[in-house]
């Protein structure tokens, strides 16, 4: 049988990554909050939430960023 090799674990790239996945996540916070303007309830308590887990995820990104950094040097 032909088995394939793992690729190598390449991060070379992994800060520029994350920073793109940050900056996507702060567009999703800015569409959400624009969209509470029409939502009310239920669903505006939903937007609310998943925005904190959100902001959660950007910050577990920035320390993952400063670690990458540190690895890169």
């Amino acid at each position: 049988m032909d088995y394939q090799k793992p690729k190598p674990d390449d991060r070379s790239d992994n800060v520029e990554k994350l920073q793109s996945m940050v900056q996507n996540t702060i567009e999703n916070i800015e569409e959400a909050e624009a969209s509470l303007e029409f939502s009310s309830g239920e669903q505006r308590k939903q937007i609310e939430e998943k925005n904190e887990r959100r902001r959660e995820s950007i910050a577990a990104f920035r320390e993952e960023i400063k670690d990458e950094s540190k690895a890169r040097k």
